[in-house]
């Protein structure tokens, strides 16, 4: 191939993929280089969709869409364009419902998701996001390669070394914005957590407060026939659990529902025998599994 014939297909390569969602394909070949190009086709999200505190709303509308939205500005007063997020909190709160929502409302974008596994691609990913650029790369459980380094072994060291080469590597003006999702914060390397330039923005996506849970129920039942009263009890009864946890709850009711009287009411009865099964019967594991919260079990 010339080198002529490389940039031609650089760019038809560009133009192909920019502003979808990809990943590299998981089955490498003997060198351990991605065979392919996946694009994804993820459901749109609007912001009546991402329940979460009025506080994490503004956080994220201000250090990824708002900045995004100024970028050309911040270049021409001499700031850097790129920009480091972390979404951090316990599993099933909907950190990556957030990460689809950013890309439904980041027009032109590229999305680049990265899985743990993959982050031996990840100079690959990154030159798909210089090309593609504006691109948001994703590096979801970045825990998993960032985590102390007391604690890695051999093998996990130059992962973590090449992810912080390339973030430092990036030129100030690169339209690349970082997002970095984790259960396990306070495991986080120093080296990422700490310095700024690499995450310039931590925002918790927390467990959902009553409100929350109320706005869930109808967000995930909206195709069930619930009353207001309904709705109040399964947000209260359902305290210290996750968005998962209320999501599975919604089909337990609906599964209910029908055995009852075929799906035309949800009554209190409903939520005692779906919460006894997610909660109680199954015991601690099961809690722990579903996103609920283990006080809830402990008996």
């Amino acid at each position: 191939m010339t080198v002529a014939s490389f940039y031609v297909d650089a760019v038809q390569a560009a133009r192909t993929y920019r502003g979808k969602i990809l990943s590299l394909d998981a089955d490498s070949d003997y060198r351990g280089r991605s065979r392919g190009i996946t694009v994804h086709r993820l459901p749109s999200v609007s912001r009546d969709e991402v329940i979460l505190p009025e506080q994490t709303l503004r956080l994220l509308d201000r250090n990824v869409l708002n900045f995004v939205g100024t970028r050309d500005l911040l270049r021409r007063l001499g700031q850097s364009t790129r920009k480091g997020i972390l979404l951090y909190g316990p599993p099933g709160t909907g950190k990556t419902h957030t990460i689809r929502y950013l890309a439904t409302h980041l027009p032109g974008h590229t999305t680049l998701i990265i899985t743990a596994e993959q982050i031996g691609l990840l100079g690959a990913y990154m030159n798909l996001a210089r090309l593609l650029q504006p691109a948001m790369v994703v590096i979801e459980d970045v825990d998993l390669i960032a985590r102390q380094r007391e604690n890695m072994n051999g093998c996990e060291e130059p992962l973590l070394n090449r992810l912080l080469n390339e973030m430092d590597g990036l030129k100030q003006d690169a339209d690349i914005l970082f997002v970095m999702t984790t259960n396990r914060p306070q495991q986080l390397e120093g080296a990422l957590a700490g310095r700024p330039g690499r995450i310039d923005q931590a925002i918790e996506v927390p467990l959902p407060d009553e409100a929350g849970r109320g706005k869930l129920v109808r967000l995930y039942g909206k195709g069930l026939p619930l009353s207001d009263a309904v709705v109040t009890e399964a947000a209260h009864r359902s305290e210290g659990t996750s968005c998962a946890f209320i999501k599975e709850l919604m089909r337990r009711l609906a599964q209910a529902s029908l055995a009852r009287d075929g799906g035309n009411s949800v009554i209190s009865a409903d939520i005692d025998e779906a919460l006894d099964d997610m909660l109680f019967s199954g015991g601690r594991l099961n809690a722990r599994l579903l996103g609920g919260a283990q006080a809830m079990a402990a008996g």
